[in-house]
C-alpha cells in the first residue's frame, strides 16, 4: 500500500536531531506540517493549519504526531473527518491536562479528547517520559482504541533521546501500515 506520512511536530518544533526530522529526510512520501508559532501554540491556529494541509491530500496518509501534536490529532479527529487519513502514529503524548507535566503554554490544548479514533492508531510510550505518566499514556491509548507500545526508557522520545532514524519506530510504523485496510 502506498501511503504518505504527515509529520506533526509538537511544542518548539522538532529540531535537527529529532527522529521526525530524520524521517522527513528519509521518506520521500512525507510532508512536514509547519506552524506559525511553535513556542506559544494556539489550538485553533494549529488546527486550522492542520486542516489546511489535510485538505490538500490526495492519497492515503498516516499522521505521525509527537508530544503536543498528539493532542492536536485528537482535537482534529473529534471535529473533522477526511477519507485520506487512514491511521495515526501517536508518539510520546504530552499530558496537557496536567500542570505538573506540561508548560502553561500548552494548556489551551486541554482537555485531551478521550474517544475512539475512527482509524487505526498506535500510541508509543516511554517509561521515563517527563511530559506524561506512563499510566496516563496507557489510559489514553485505551480510550482512543489505540494499540500501545512500550519502548522502555527513552525519555520524551525526542532530540534528547538521540534516536536519529529511530529504526524501532519505523518497525512500529510498519505494524500500523499492516493494520490499515484500504
Amino acid at each position: 500500500m502506498e501511503t504518505s506520512l504527515l509529520i506533526l511536530p509538537g511544542l518548539g518544533n522538532s529540531g535537527d536531531k529529532h527522529w521526525q526530522t530524520f524521517w522527513h529526510k528519509k521518506f520521500e512520501n512525507s510532508i512536514r506540517l509547519v506552524q506559525d508559532n511553535w513556542d506559544e501554540p494556539v489550538r485553533e491556529e494549529w488546527l486550522a493549519r492542520l486542516n489546511e494541509e489535510i485538505s490538500k491530500l490526495n492519497q492515503p496518509t498516516i499522521l505521525v504526531a509527537h508530544s503536543l501534536a498528539v493532542s492536536l490529532v485528537l482535537h482534529w479527529a473529534e471535529a473533522n473527518t477526511n477519507k485520506n487519513i487512514v491511521g495515526a502514529l501517536l508518539v510520546a503524548p504530552a499530558d496537557v491536562d496536567s500542570p505538573q507535566h506540561t508548560p502553561e503554554s500548552t494548556r489551551n490544548f486541554s482537555p485531551i479528547p478521550t474517544f475512539k479514533l475512527p482509524f487505526p492508531s498506535i500510541v508509543v510510550a516511554s517509561e521515563n517520559d517527563p511530559y506524561a505518566s506512563f499510566e496516563r499514556k496507557q489510559f489514553l491509548a485505551e480510550k482512543w482504541g489505540s494499540d500501545f507500545v512500550n519502548v522502555g526508557q527513552k525519555g520524551h522520545i525526542n532530540s534528547d533521546s538521540d534516536l536519529q532514524y529511530w529504526e524501532e519506530g519505523q518497525l512500529i510504523l510498519q505494524q500500523l501500515i499492516e493494520k490499515i485496510d484500504l
